[in-house]
C-alpha cells in the first residue's frame, strides 16, 4: 500500500514530538509521503528528511473543504480548517479523483495529531436473493471482478472461479479501509443481501468512498418482499433495524416490520409488546423470504435465523408525537422539566432533522429525549453530574425508545470539554450559575446555533438578564396554574414560574 500521513501540529511542536508520535504509532512502514497544511511546511519538512518522504501541503481553504470524521472546532478557530492531518492525507491519498479511506482514526499527543490514509479501489456492490438471484447487470460486473468480498453464504453461491473471494471479519467496519485500500488497483466487487441501500453495506461504503466510487445494482430488499407477501403498502410500513427503538412506533393500527438479528428477535419482540401494553399485537414471522425454502408463520419458538417480524400494532396506550408527554411517564425523583414547561423549551430549541442537542444539567432527561423523538436522525447528549440522575435518563431513553440517547456523567463546564461534535442547540437546565457553563455553552455551538435556558431562582434570572443585555436573545415568563383540590372543590395551584431566555450566536 502507499501509505499518506496527514499531520497536525501546534505551532511549538517540534521535529522531536512529531518523530516520537510517528514512532510510537508504528506508521512508518510504507509511507510515501507527509502532508499538512501550508503554514507547518518548514516542520513537516524536517520530520520527512528523516525518512525520504516527499511533502505536500495545501492552504487551509482547501482543506477545510474535505468532510471528515472528527472535525475540531480549536484547529478551526487556529488555522481556518476544522481539519489538518485527516483532510490533508485524504487529498494526497485521493490523487486525481481517486477514492481514499483513512485507515486509522485521529492519534494524538499534547502538540501533535497525525492521520493515515491509502488510495482505496472504486467498488461494484450487487445485491444477491436468497436464492442467489443476481440480475444481468450484476452477474457482468462480477464476472469483470478480481475480487469479491460477501458473507460466507453469499460467497458460496459466487460462480467466477477467477475471482479471488474474501469473506467478511467480524467485526467488519473498523477493519473495512484497510480490507479495501489492499486491493487498490483491483477490480472489486461486493455481495449484498437485497437493496444494498436500505441498512446494508452499501451505505457504508458510500459513507467511506463517496458516491462517485461506489456502484450499487440492487435486487429487491427483504422489505419489498416482506410487504408484498403481507399486502402492506412499502410506504405505510415503518421499519425498525434496533429493537430498543420499537416503542417509539408502537401506535395503534400501526404496521411494523423489525429487521431481525437472530431467531431470539421474535421472542423479543413479543416481550417488548407485552411490557408496553401492546399485547393483543399481531405478530408474523416470514423467513428466508425470496428462496426456495420461505416460510410463513406466528410461532417465535420457531424463528430461523434469517427472519424478519411484522407487527400489526393492536391496543396500547401510545405516546404522543408532540413534546410535553405526560409527566407521569417518566422515571424521575423530580427533577423533571414539567410538561408544559417541557412543550414551550422544545418549541423554542426547534429540533431539526439530523441536528444534535446538549442538555446540559438534564435531570431526568426529558429535554434530551422528546428532542431524540422529533425525528430518527435528532441526536443528543444528556450532561448530568449525578450517576443516579444519569442512570435513570438511561432507562427513560429505552422506555421512549431513543437508545441513542448518549448520557455524560459530569459537571458542567468540564464535563463539556474535549467534545468532537458542536451542537445546533443547548439547553440548560441546571447548574447555570456555576462559572464558565454559560461560556462554554456559548462557544460550543455552531454558528447559528440555539440556546435556551429556563431560570427559576433569583440568581439564575439575574444572570439570565446580565447575558441578555449583552447577547441579546428574548425573555419570557412562563407561569403554569394546575386544578387541584382545595377541601371540596377546585382552585388553581401555581408552579413555580420559569423565565426562559432564547438566544441565537
Amino acid at each position: 500500500m502507499r501509505l499518506v500521513v496527514g499531520l497536525g501540529a501546534r505551532s511549538s511542536a517540534t521535529p522531536d514530538d512529531v518523530l516520537a508520535l510517528l514512532r510510537e504509532s508504528n506508521v512508518e512502514d510504507d509511507v510515501l509521503t507527509l502532508s499538512t497544511v501550508d503554514s507547518r511546511r518548514a516542520l513537516a519538512s524536517v520530520v520527512a528528511a528523516e525518512f525520504g518522504w516527499s511533502v505536500v501541503t495545501f492552504p487551509a481553504e482547501q482543506l477545510a473543504a474535505v468532510a471528515v470524521a472528527s472535525p475540531s472546532p480549536r484547529v478551526r478557530q487556529a488555522l481556518g480548517t476544522p481539519s489538518v492531518a485527516e483532510a490533508s492525507a485524504l487529498l494526497v491519498a485521493a490523487g486525481d479523483g481517486a477514492a481514499a479511506v483513512l485507515l486509522t482514526g485521529k492519534q494524538s499527543s499534547p502538540s501533535v495529531t497525525i492521520a493515515v490514509a491509502a488510495p482505496a479501489p472504486d467498488v461494484v456492490v450487487v445485491g444477491i436473493g436468497a436464492d442467489g438471484d443476481i440480475s444481468a447487470a450484476g452477474r457482468a460486473a462480477l464476472e469483470r471482478a478480481d475480487v469479491v468480498f460477501g458473507g460466507p453464504r453469499q460467497l458460496a453461491l459466487l460462480d467466477n472461479p477467477a475471482a479471488k473471494a474474501i469473506a467478511w471479519p467480524s467485526p467488519l467496519v473498523p477493519a473495512l479501509p484497510r480490507l479495501l485500500a489492499e486491493q487498490h488497483g483491483r477490480s472489486v466487487c461486493v455481495l449484498a443481501s437485497g437493496d444494498p441501500m436500505h441498512y446494508g453495506i452499501g451505505t457504508t461504503l458510500v459513507r467511506l468512498l463517496g458516491a462517485a466510487h461506489v456502484r450499487v445494482v440492487p435486487q429487491p430488499s427483504s422489505i419489498s418482499h416482506a410487504c408484498a407477501r403481507l399486502g402492506w403498502a412499502v410506504q405505510d410500513t415503518e421499519v425498525v433495524r434496533d429493537i430498543r427503538v420499537l416503542p417509539r412506533v408502537l401506535h395503534d393500527g400501526r404496521r411494523v416490520l423489525v429487521l431481525s438479528a437472530g431467531s431470539e428477535t421474535p421472542r423479543d419482540v413479543w416481550r417488548m409488546l407485552e411490557a408496553h401494553g401492546f399485547a393483543d399485537s399481531e405478530v408474523t414471522i416470514l423467513e428466508d423470504l425470496g428462496s426456495g425454502w420461505e416460510r410463513i408463520h406466528h410461532d417465535p419458538d420457531r424463528a430461523r435465523p434469517l427472519n424478519i417480524v411484522a407487527v400489526l400494532v393492536r391496543g396500547g396506550d401510545g405516546v404522543p408525537l408532540g413534546p410535553g408527554v405526560a409527566d407521569e411517564r417518566y422515571d424521575s425523583d423530580g427533577q423533571l422539566t414539567k410538561r408544559e414547561i417541557r412543550a414551550v423549551t422544545l418549541a423554542a430549541l426547534g429540533p431539526r432533522p439530523g441536528e444534535l442537542l446538549w442538555d446540559v444539567g438534564a435531570g431526568s432527561g426529558s429535554i434530551a429525549v422528546e428532542w431524540s423523538r422529533a425525528h430518527p436522525s435528532c441526536r443528543a447528549v444528556a450532561f448530568e453530574r449525578d450517576s443516579v440522575r444519569a442512570e435513570r435518563i438511561g432507562r427513560n431513553a429505552l422506555t421512549f425508545g431513543v437508545p441513542g440517547l448518549e448520557i455524560v456523567i459530569g459537571a458542567a463546564p468540564s464535563a463539556l470539554a474535549g467534545r468532537a461534535d458542536r451542537p445546533d442547540a443547548v439547553f440548560i437546565g441546571g447548574g447555570f450559575t456555576a462559572p464558565g457553563v454559560f461560556e462554554a455553552c456559548w462557544h460550543a455551538l455552531r454558528p447559528g446555533g440555539r440556546l435556551v435556558v429556563n431560570a427559576v431562582t433569583i440568581e439564575s434570572e439575574r444572570l439570565v438578564a446580565e447575558l441578555q443585555q449583552r447577547h441579546g436573545g428574548d425573555l419570557t415568563r412562563i407561569a403554569v396554574n394546575r386544578a387541584a383540590p382545595i377541601g371540596g372543590f377546585l382552585g388553581w395551584r401555581p408552579m413555580l414560574p420559569v423565565t426562559q431566555w432564547t438566544v441565537r450566536t
